[in-house]
């Protein structure tokens, strides 16, 4: 061997580790961190307007809540402690101007309008028990009330339709474990292994059968996790209409199929050995089919979106401005997402768009199943706004917004990250088009759009609620159903209401429908109502007349009354539908923005039935109607615990008014029917669970104003596709190679329960 061998392996390897070194140092040569551009984000709009919609602080809560208790005479006790026969502050929220004294500020340089609250309290501990609404202001150094009770609802609001309080629905379950189930220990023992902390209750609404009843069926669940789908087979109706807890009484007692006087009868047949029993395996307490950890381990990171040089959007206090948009959002105690005064290209198209209620109607062959509509703005969709968790309920980079209510509680609750704005690649294009044919070109826009989401969760139901702006002047409202189906105890004839999802669960059928209010301003306040449609007419072909064409034409009609521009929710509506103006773009059109639904919902509850005209909006997939103060929401919190004499009935709202030329609002309904099945295990999906509408541009502009768009693509075969000035795209690996900042994950969603 040459013994310079082993100096020359040992010299060539070096030369190779060099090499390899230097070419590992420059491929793994860190990008530049990516820097906000302040020229990319807007700077227009009046942070001090928007103010006028804003949520009440948390100081202000504290304000209004100090004032009310020095001022009313009476004491009043913490909701979250309180029995039926106390005096307490159900909730406290902003008071939204009058919309004449808003716009005069806004528009004529008018005085900013008093900032007020709306406090909702119970006056249980009174000879003559009811719910109360005041006014209260100015903020923040709160000097007068008034009450407005009688104002809005033509007289007092009885004590039996306030909502539910946590503390009485935990004053019911008290109830139970320490009366009711006393009367049945050897049954509770032996079939449910009963030992005080291994069940769980819901409650159903609305309670009873006419005005006045306050007794509701609470159905047993396995207390583990994702215990929606683990029910027993046992739920108790209980009569808590009394102000004197001490007389609450069971009415009834359901199990497996068969119906019991009370707990003291379902003991003695038990006993005597006179009862089906259908023991349920015990549920670890992970919930095992129902719980939704994951069944895999962690693999590759899902994509992630970022915006090389920072958001295009900005946000100060509500006012949110995004490429030619700008409005104000807010959080209703009950009705959860709201914005205001929404603008494009500085124009005004809407005063208000507005979450109403989220409504769901079970069938089963179980009592609590049955007898359920759930009126959710009754249980509070802004109270029960979700914390979100960065990167999975919203985008990872999102701006995450606080929000703070006071409900049920003497003190404000703050909700961490309870919304969530940001910009959104949809990965399509908004537009583009190929030519092949005379010139060659491309042209494109991508569709970037604005979401602000929050989701709502309320009971088992998770609701998320988008409001999505385009950058074609559309607007779009959207929500989508995701959490856990409710169910019943499988038995009998079952399979009637439901598919079977587990041994003993039966996922019951349900409806759900969701109302917005969408007060649209259309070159102006004053609007009308047009219907544009085709229809096919038959022709002789002028230039060779033995030939007939069957070819669709245009037709129009003004709908002029609140009558004609209501549309039954399975009829057939004018599929060009829109307000308009009374001003007119270059071509002459009347300018307008179209309302188009998106929805699958099934039918509503029939019209005979006692409670419907406390859901009467769902009668309708449109309805337009005049605005009026006095008919600010479609529904009210009222009408959950007695929907036989509703508070509102919005199907009071539809009069036959002329609606030409007048300021008006539509309400839109959207849903589906929800047959939960075994893909709804352990947890429904939001694809295909998803409603909304569209408001789009109808002859308001002159052209689509998306092509004035910094984001637009255009290039033709006789350009330098790989120039930056040519093609913005040949430019992303320098513009857009650069590492996101992502903040640290946290999550409070877990505190301040």
């Amino acid at each position: 061997m040459n013994p310079k061998l082993p100096y020359i392996l040992l010299a060539g390897a070096a030369v190779i580790i060099l090499i390899l070194s230097c070419m590992l140092l420059s491929k793994g040569k860190r990008p530049p961190t990516c820097e906000s551009q302040a020229s990319t984000v807007e700077k227009t709009g009046s942070v001090s307007q928007s103010l006028v919609f804003a949520d009440l602080t948390p100081e202000e809560m504290v304000q209004v809540v100090r004032y009310l208790q020095g001022n009313l005479g009476v004491p009043l006790v913490d909701a979250s402690r309180a029995k039926p026969s106390d005096n307490c502050v159900a909730s406290v929220d902003l008071q939204v101007p009058a919309k004449a004294e808003v716009l005069r500020f806004l528009d004529g340089g008018g005085t900013r309008p008093p900032r007020e609250a709306l406090a909702v309290l119970y006056f249980g501990n009174q000879p003559d028990p009811n719910v109360t609404e005041y006014v209260v202001g100015p903020l923040p150094a709160p000097t007068y009330h008034r009450d407005v009770t009688v104002q809005k609802y033509g007289g007092k609001v009885p004590y039996h339709r306030r909502p539910m309080l946590g503390s009485e629905c935990e004053q019911v379950g008290v109830f139970l474990k320490t009366v009711a189930f006393a009367a049945a220990p050897t049954f509770l023992r032996e079939v449910l292994e009963y030992d005080s902390t291994n069940v769980a209750f819901q409650t159903t609404a609305p309670h009873g059968f006419r005005s006045g009843d306050r007794k509701s069926w609470f159905i047993l669940f396995q207390n583990v996790s994702g215990f929606f789908l683990h029910p027993v087979g046992l739920e108790v109706l209980v009569d808590h209409s009394s102000l004197d807890m001490s007389r609450w009484a069971v009415s009834r007692v359901f199990y497996n199929g068969q119906y019991y006087r009370d707990m003291v009868q379902l003991e003695s047949a038990y006993v005597q050995g006179r009862i089906s029993v259908e023991k349920v395996r015990k549920a670890p307490w992970d919930g095992e089919f129902s719980s939704m950890k994951p069944r895999a381990p962690p693999g590759a990171l899902f994509p992630l979106q970022y915006e090389p040089q920072g958001p295009r959007y900005s946000i100060r206090d509500n006012l949110v401005v995004f490429q030619g948009w700008s409005f104000a959002f807010g959080m209703s105690v009950s009705r959860g997402l709201r914005l205001f005064n929404i603008r494009h290209k500085g124009e005004r198209v809407a005063y208000e768009i507005s979450v109403q209620e989220a409504l769901s109607v079970y069938g089963s062959n179980c009592p609590g199943g049955m007898s359920t509509r759930y009126m959710d703005s009754s249980f509070g969709l802004g109270r029960y706004t979700s914390p979100l968790v960065r990167g999975v309920d919203c985008p990872y980079s999102a701006t995450y917004v606080d929000t703070h209510s006071l409900s049920e509680t003497l003190r404000p609750s703050p909700r961490k990250a309870s919304l969530c704005i940001f910009e959104h690649n949809l990965g399509s294009p908004l537009r583009r088009h190929y030519s092949n044919l005379q010139s060659l070109y491309y042209g494109g826009l991508v569709n970037s759009a604005l979401v602000i989401r929050s989701i709502a969760t309320v009971g088992n139901y998770d609701y998320v609620w988008d409001f999505i702006f385009y950058q074609n002047g559309a607007i779009e409202g959207k929500v989508q159903a995701t959490g856990y189906p409710s169910s019943s105890f499988l038995h009998g004839d079952g399979l009637r209401y439901g598919n079977r999802l587990w041994e003993h669960t039966l996922g019951m059928i349900r409806t759900h429908s969701f109302n917005y209010k969408v007060d649209l301003d259309v070159g102006g306040v004053k609007n009308s109502l047009v219907a544009h449609d085709m229809a096919f007419e038959m022709t002789r072909a002028p230039w060779s007349p033995e030939q007939q064409i069957e070819r669709p034409r245009l037709t129009k009609k003004v709908l002029d009354t609140e009558d004609q521009a209501a549309f039954r929710l399975q009829s057939k509506m004018p599929r060009y539908i829109y307000f308009a103006a009374n001003s007119k773009n270059k071509w002459g059109h009347q300018r307008g923005y179209r309302i188009q639904i998106t929805s699958l919902a099934g039918d509503h509850i029939p019209e005979a039935s006692s409670m419907e005209k406390a859901i009467s909006w769902a009668r309708y997939q449109l309805a337009v109607t005049r605005r009026k103060e006095e008919e600010p929401t479609s529904t009210s919190i009222y009408n959950q615990n007695d929907p036989w004499t509703p508070t509102v009935a919005f199907a009071n709202f539809i009069n036959n008014e002329t609606i030409t030329n007048e300021d008006l609002v539509a309400w839109i309904t959207t849903g589906f029917l929800h047959i939960p099945h075994s893909e709804d295990i352990p947890n429904t999906v939001t694809v295909g669970n998803s409603v909304g509408f569209l408001l789009r541009p109808y002859n308001y502009y002159d052209l689509d104003p998306s092509i004035y768009s910094q984001d637009g693509v255009f290039f033709t075969s006789e350009q330098d596709l790989m120039a930056c000035e040519i093609n913005p795209l040949a430019c992303l690996p320098k513009t857009a190679s650069c590492l996101p900042t992502f903040p640290p994950f946290t999550y409070d969603g877990f505190q301040n329960m």
